[in-house]
């Protein structure tokens, strides 16, 4: 299942897997195509011209690879969609859950991969 965003989807646990280890910086939001996560995967196609180092993904929370971010330890307390993690070097360096705006995630975008 992939989710309806202009965004790249990871689509298996390999994939995510390669993602990771490929890109230096990488922002994926694990979630649906619910209220919540909507703004946020706005947020990430309104930046991403904008962050060229980044690499922006979303994958579906309902996936049966998506226990990659569910389980992670950074997310073991959230409650609501979307789980966002942010990657850097292949280690989550921040993650949130909920709604998050254009400037939250720009905010963050900026504190973990700025130059």
């Amino acid at each position: 299942m992939l989710l309806q965003t202009s965004l790249e989807h990871v689509i298996s646990e390999e994939n995510h897997k390669n993602i990771i280890a490929e890109h230096e910086d990488v922002m994926i939001c694990c979630g649906r195509m619910g209220p919540m996560c909507t703004p946020v995967y706005t947020a990430m196609e309104t930046l991403k011209p904008d962050y060229e180092n980044v690499k922006f993904y979303d994958m579906a929370f309902d996936s049966s690879f998506s226990h990659v971010i569910r389980d992670l330890p950074e997310c073991s307390n959230f409650m609501g969609l979307p789980f966002t993690v942010y990657y850097k070097n292949g280690k989550v360096v921040h993650a949130t859950s909920s709604i998050q705006d254009t400037k939250q995630v720009q905010t963050i975008l900026d504190d973990r991969f700025g130059e």
